[in-house]
């Protein structure tokens, strides 16, 4: 059985009796790499008297990691208590508010994405130093490309950095368990020959088991959560060991399980093509630069701007794949997505940068060298301005179509194709 359409000891939401998980539906881009998808069915407690709303709890990865928890819901059945979908006019738009009017500095996730849009800023800057001039040899001014372009390039590199340590410590303390983030309530709803009893579903993050609703350390425990156990005793959420903050993994986890897990690799891809990018942010400082001979500079500076920008393409792409369903079908209407493309046309931009440098003598060489460096800037940016957008959004809604129950594998009233 291909590892992807199975979990492998590690099944997501396991202990949530609300939730009912379709076999049928775990499910990955790659074969010989953990699941990255799953469906589960919300169970109202009493079925018989308020079934459960017409909605699917969806299980991503990615999700996982930034500590949001996705919703399908059927439109067609106009249910009340259901929640409109987040990609509608009304609901970007509380996104965007939600940029200018929120800053949870205790997420991790939230602080990665402004880390890199931050990083992108600069080098944005960094590009208007070194690629303005040439555009536009009026507008120089003294040690512009050499100080201005040299000190953003450093800085901007150093953010790179912070921000891929962040990276990878979000995919180390993922929420292992996860969480459903969804409450069932019941309500009464009055009609003109009586009323009926119907379930509803509400956002809730008073029982959410990810670390980014504890605003007492980083990347911690969820908050105060009722345990699923017989007792129903109360504690911290923490790691697998007792920790609530982890480094890195132990020997065993890693060989076990991160190894397979694609978002933990494209961090980790992220980290080491950040730190070795950072090479060349400090050897072009003015001071190191223009005291390196050609050779040095060759070796020194642009091969780890080449490989630094060949790992962020690697780390772009496996970061897109992460939110499909299979490696050759785009996944459009996820953000992850659209994120991970952005990041990975930024290092394309990176990459032709440091492998047109050698040749930079050259006048036209130096310009499209630097243009590279200019619009793989803006593309890191609106990667970047996403991942904000999707750090603040925990309750993403979509519309789609449900399974039905009877069709998964092992119902009693099983027919049709489990794979439509």
């Amino acid at each position: 059985m291909p590892r992807n359409s199975s979990f492998q000891g590690r099944e997501p939401l396991k202990d949530d009796p609300n939730l009912s998980l379709y076999h049928s539906h775990i499910t990955g881009p790659l074969p010989f790499l953990n699941p990255t998808q799953a469906r589960y069915q919300p169970t109202s407690p009493d079925p018989a008297s308020t079934p459960p709303p017409r909605v699917e709890r969806l299980w991503r990865s990615r999700d996982n990691r930034k500590g949001r928890h996705a919703l399908r819901v059927d439109h067609a059945a106009p249910e009340t208590g259901v929640p409109g979908p987040t990609a509608s006019v009304g609901g970007v738009g509380q996104g965007i508010w939600r940029m200018m009017t929120c800053a949870p500095y205790w997420d991790v996730s939230y602080l990665v994405a402004v880390i890199f849009t931050l990083g992108s800023v600069i080098w944005i800057i960094n590009a208007f130093f070194v690629w303005l001039p040439l555009e536009d040899p009026g507008t120089e001014f003294d040690g512009e490309i050499s100080a201005g372009g040299g000190i953003t390039g450093f800085i901007g590199a150093t953010v790179f950095e912070v921000g891929s340590v962040l990276l990878l410590l979000e995919a180390v303390n993922e929420a292992q368990t996860g969480c459903f983030g969804w409450a069932l309530e019941t309500e009464v709803k009055r009609e003109d020959h009586g009323s009926r009893v119907i379930t509803g579903v509400k956002p809730d993050v008073r029982h959410c088991r990810h670390h980014h609703v504890n605003r007492g350390n980083l990347v911690g425990g969820g908050r105060l959560v009722r345990r699923l156990s017989h007792d129903f005793t109360e504690g911290y959420v923490t790691a697998r060991d007792g920790r609530s903050f982890r480094w890195w993994p132990s020997a065993a986890e890693l060989r076990g399980h991160y190894i397979h897990e694609l978002g933990f690799l494209a961090s980790l891809v992220q980290l080491i093509a950040a730190t070795v990018f950072w090479i060349a942010g400090f050897t072009g400082l003015p001071g190191i630069a223009n005291h390196m001979s050609q050779g040095l500079t060759d070796g020194v500076y642009w091969v780890p701007q080449i490989v630094g920008g060949a790992g962020f393409i690697i780390s772009g792409l496996l970061f897109t794949l992460e939110t499909q369903k299979k490696w050759y079908l785009p996944a459009f209407h996820v953000l992850g997505w659209h994120i991970g493309i952005w990041n990975f046309i930024g290092g394309i931009g990176f990459t032709l940068c440091g492998a047109l440098g050698p040749a930079a003598m050259h006048s036209g060489v130096e310009y499209q060298a630097t243009l590279a460096t200019f619009w793989g800037s803006w593309a890191f940016m609106i990667g970047s301005t996403i991942q904000w957008y999707e750090s603040l959004q925990k309750f993403p809604v979509e519309k789609g179509r449900l399974m039905n129950p009877a069709n998964e594998p092992g119902s009693k009233t099983e027919t049709g194709d489990p794979c439509t």
